[in-house]
């Protein structure tokens, strides 16, 4: 077996890191993006305090940074005397993948979309560092390199990917993540299971990706349902936030795959927030890679147990309990629209990267059960 891993960013974890941030910071000019909540305005202020005034401070973050808002947010960059030297992002992936667009334009948009349509001009594309911080437990992306991208207009969807925008620090503060209400914890621990389930059935995927992928999904699936009936508990919080770092830390060598190929148009065309997009379909595909072999499923079984077709239904009722539907129709997905998607899917880029079998995957969707409970 020939295989490869590796990851630049240096991790601070722990209720409580945020206080570390301004020593990270030092004496550079930071830019910060974020939301413009109480929430987050009082943790700039702190910040202020330990680490002088942003020389910008972009809060206007949307769900799914879209190129019109993406373009308009850059110009500002444009109008600072110097750049920053680093770009501190504060809230979900939504802020994150922003920032890695800031990062990557220093100043100019036009460069972010000549390079996600065409693939050309990288070489004129900058790369101020960022540091990460996360609010929620899901996104992955303060140790990714690569950021989502939408252009809403035309109904597209990009990656923008980097070797030189992983963030060179996470700062993982489970106290962050206090407080977030039980749509967004459920939304977000979901899209880190499928970040972890989604290593797995992987061309990409090893055997360092795979230990990281395990311990994230079994986390999750023990953590989540304890988690959403107890928002408070700084404990299953800081469980979380770990599951979704490993989760974050195994795709980041692998990339996704084809649950979250079919979350991208799912998203576009019926507004499914992502991490449910990306998740409801995940029992269908965990039936359709029995018998793959490999490392593939040898840690499926690690998570669900020798019987996959059995993992998957109890999968099923897992994502009952939390309030998700399996079932396509639930987002307004009719039988007809639900084949094509899938055999588009299986034709974009995450799609690619699947292992398993169309013919099977196809086979699979055809399956379907009710859950054993629907309420979370």
């Amino acid at each position: 077996m020939v295989w490869k891993y590796g990851n630049p960013v240096q991790i601070e974890f722990g209720v409580d890191s945020f206080n570390r941030l301004s020593e990270l910071i030092g004496n550079r000019r930071y830019a910060l993006v974020t939301y413009g909540e109480s929430f987050f305005d009082e943790l700039a202020s702190r910040l202020k305090e330990t680490a002088g005034a942003a020389v910008l401070i972009v809060n206007d973050v949307a769900p799914n940074p879209d190129y019109r808002l993406l373009a308009e947010q850059t110009g500002r960059f444009a109008k600072l005397e110097r750049q920053p030297d680093v770009i501190v992002a504060l809230g979900g992936g939504s802020v994150i993948d922003s920032a890695k667009v800031f990062a990557a334009a220093g100043g100019d948009f036009g460069k972010i979309r000549t390079f996600l349509e065409s693939q050309q001009g990288a070489d004129l594309l900058s790369a101020t560092p960022i540091i990460a911080v996360p609010t929620t437990a899901g996104t992955g992306s303060e140790v990714t390199c690569w950021g989502t991208v939408w252009d809403e207009a035309r109904g597209k969807k990009y990656s923008l990917a980097r070797p030189n925008l992983y963030p060179t620090h996470a700062v993982v503060d489970p106290r962050l993540m206090l407080g977030k209400p039980q749509l967004l914890t459920i939304s977000t621990g979901l899209d880190a299971l499928s970040h972890a389930l989604e290593s797995l059935w992987n061309v990409n995927n090893n055997p360092v990706s795979a230990n990281h992928a395990v311990s994230a999904a079994r986390n999750i699936l023990d953590v989540l349902p304890k988690l959403v009936k107890d928002l408070g508990n700084i404990e299953l919080r800081s469980r979380m936030a770990m599951a979704a770092l490993f989760a974050g830390l195994a795709f980041s060598n692998t990339k996704t795959a084809i649950a979250h190929s079919l979350s991208y148009p799912i998203t576009l065309r019926h507004g499914v927030q992502h991490g449910i997009a990306c998740s409801f379909s995940l029992p269908m595909v965990l039936r359709s890679v029995q018998g793959v072999g490999g490392i593939c499923e040898d840690s499926l079984k690690q998570i669900f147990g020798a019987d996959l077709m059995r993992g998957a239904d109890e999968l099923e009722d897992f994502l009952g309990r939390l309030g998700i539907s399996s079932n396509p129709a639930a987002y307004k997905i009719d039988h007809r629209e639900w084949r094509l998607l899938i055999e588009d899917s299986l034709q974009g880029e995450r799609g690619r990267n699947f292992l398993g079998s169309g013919e099977q995957l196809i086979e699979a969707s055809q399956m379907l059960r009710l859950p054993t409970t629907r309420t979370a």
